[in-house]
């Protein structure tokens, strides 16, 4: 073979791989996953207090009867 057809080889070879091939695509359980990713809850996730309203990080945060309380005066007043 040529050197010219080497060339020309590998240009249509880098116009393919950069152009032309698809790229995997994202089916409906991947949109799923990532859905489901975004929606849990992480530990420096910021949550309200239920009785006097501002926010506190969840690790900082006391759970009772499903309801975030940021301190145990604030769990008392419920």
């Amino acid at each position: 073979m040529s050197p010219q057809w080497i060339v020309v080889i590998g240009l249509i070879a880098v116009v393919y791989f950069f152009f032309i091939k698809k790229r995997p695509t994202v089916t409906k359980s991947d949109k799923h996953d990532n859905k489901q990713k975004k929606d849990e809850i992480s530990s420096n996730d910021m949550v309200e207090c239920s009785a006097c309203g501002i926010y506190c990080e969840l690790d900082d945060a006391i759970l009772s009867n499903n309801k975030y309380y940021c301190s145990d005066e604030c769990l008392e007043k419920k």
